[in-house]
């Protein structure tokens, strides 16, 4: 998470979505940048909200949010990859010996296994209970969009990224009926990507 105080902006890091190549590129121009622990660097709008936005003291401009989210069986495919790297190997959380059936069908279990404990990424960027959004809702697959913004609200230019952290191949075939079912399971984030950017 990266906050331009200057600019009122602040950068939420959803998970897999690329924003560590985006920590990269602007760290040297954000006032406070978050890299550990995992859960203030992927701090999502309800915690930002609660707890963070206060400890800001008032700049040029409100602070407001941004985040990005991938299409949802995109995102699950990536975390499915990244968990197959040899640092899980032995872990719960490792996907080595798992199909990626297996591992979408753990990820809609009720009591999930370690392999498929990731959240939800409408629960990074919104709490309807409490009415937050994050104001600016990017798509992945919009990355020309996101840096024209960027260019244009930070007033810099904002060279071509670096692919960092990127996950193996992988095999991410799923049945039809298995497909159904989970964007029946999570219609909700499938819906909130298509109203992104």
């Amino acid at each position: 998470m990266m906050v331009f105080w200057k600019f009122g902006l602040a950068f939420l890091a959803v998970p897999k979505t690329g924003t560590h190549a985006y920590q990269a590129a602007l760290a040297d121009q954000a006032a406070i940048v978050f890299r550990h622990p995992p859960g203030l660097k992927h701090m999502g709008i309800r915690m930002f909200n609660n707890r963070f936005r206060k400890l800001i003291p008032d700049g040029p401009a409100p602070i407001e949010t941004l985040a990005v989210i991938r299409e949802p069986l995109d995102w699950l495919g990536s975390w499915y990859r990244y968990r197959l790297l040899p640092q899980f190997s032995g872990q719960p959380e490792s996907t080595r010996d798992v199909s990626f059936t297996k591992f979408i069908e753990g990820y809609l279990a009720e009591e999930q296994p370690g392999y498929a404990k990731i959240g939800r990424q409408s629960q990074m960027v919104t709490a309807p209970d409490l009415g937050y959004k994050v104001d600016y809702l990017f798509k992945y697959e919009s990355q020309e969009a996101l840096q024209d913004f960027l260019t244009d609200r930070l007033r810099i230019d904002l060279d071509v990224l670096e692919k960092i952290n990127v996950s193996p191949r992988a095999h991410l075939e799923l049945p039809t009926e298995l497909r159904s079912h989970l964007r029946e399971m999570r219609q909700s984030d499938f819906d909130l990507y298509e109203e992104a950017m």
